[in-house]
């Protein structure tokens, strides 16, 4: 039986240039020679052409909002992320402050999953959560659903949030410093996307799969088999400064050198955890028929 090739289609091509950001051509032939294997495709390309990271995180193919809510005392917060279809709706005030609502209904009641948030009294009114989101659903005219929280509650530190418009959400657990820093190291993980506090919340995967490209773009270049090892390592702890919150260089720093590590160690304080949601992160959008769960929300609240 002879070797059969895999056919490359074009929305293939169009997923590895919105991983990598190179050109059709450059993305098509990788495919070609990786056999239609994306996650190899994208490790050559990165190999041979330089292409720094994959874009794939930055994606957003879902629309709706992040919602935040710290409670008064600032012991215990929640984030969640609610999608809807359309931008249109996504901007609506009534959806914003449905979102809103939810998560003050997480944040007040530690519910173990959505299944059981929905089954709850929504925080702004007698409807439970799953009332209330079909109730909007007959108004607005589009599915909405809840996709996911993270409820953070301390006995000893301090909460913080910062939305960035509706897309992006943090929340935030540390001790020490001050709700003004709090808020300043929010924001810095929103811009700069950190994927952990520190280097033991890195996945080993990614750790291995940036060391393998890295001696593989230096042999690639001609670099001695004996120097492969220690330009890997440099790269990999370049990788990990970029990717950990404490090795990233603070968004305020002054002297544009100061990194959020001696930002906290200047202050006295230290970062617990954090949790960032970006609208849509992850799913793809797909086109389906809402018409049938519209109508059944409808008759729901007729009967």
């Amino acid at each position: 039986m002879g070797y059969k090739m895999a056919e490359i289609t074009a929305s293939m091509v169009k997923e590895l240039r919105e991983l990598t950001g190179l050109g059709m051509m450059e993305c098509k032939k990788a495919l070609v020679e990786s056999n239609g294997d994306l996650k190899l495709a994208e490790e050559q390309m990165r190999i041979k052409s330089g292409a720094k990271a994959s874009k794939a995180s930055s994606r957003v193919t879902a629309e709706g909002v992040v919602g935040a809510f710290i409670a008064v005392d600032g012991k215990v917060g929640a984030v969640v992320e609610v999608n809807c279809e359309t931008d249109f709706v996504a901007k609506n005030d009534d959806f914003v402050a449905f979102a809103k609502h939810v998560a003050e209904t997480v944040a007040k009641h530690n519910p173990a999953d959505i299944a059981a948030l929905s089954a709850l009294t929504i925080a702004n009114g007698g409807l439970s959560v799953e009332e209330a989101r079909k109730a909007l659903l007959v108004k607005l005219g589009e599915n909405l659903t809840i996709r996911r929280f993270e409820r953070y509650e301390t006995a000893v530190g301090k909460l913080a949030s910062y939305l960035h418009g509706s897309k992006i959400g943090v929340l935030l657990s540390f001790t020490g410093g001050d709700e003004a820093m709090g808020r300043d190291i929010a924001m810095h993980i929103a811009a700069s996307k950190p994927k952990s506090v520190d280097v033991s919340g890195v996945n080993p995967e990614d750790i291995e799969t940036e060391r393998r490209i890295a001696i593989e773009k230096a042999r690639e270049g001609g670099k001695p088999e004996a120097m492969l090892e220690k330009i890997a390592e440099g790269t990999v702890q370049k990788f990990l400064k970029e990717v950990t919150l404490l090795g990233q260089v603070f968004v305020k720093a002054e002297d544009g050198k100061q990194t959020v590590e001696q930002l906290l160690k200047s202050k006295s304080a230290t970062v617990v955890a954090f949790q960032m949601f970006t609208v849509g992160e992850g799913i793809e959008k797909k086109v389906e028929d809402y018409a049938e769960e519209v109508a059944k929300a409808v008759a729901a609240l007729q009967a």
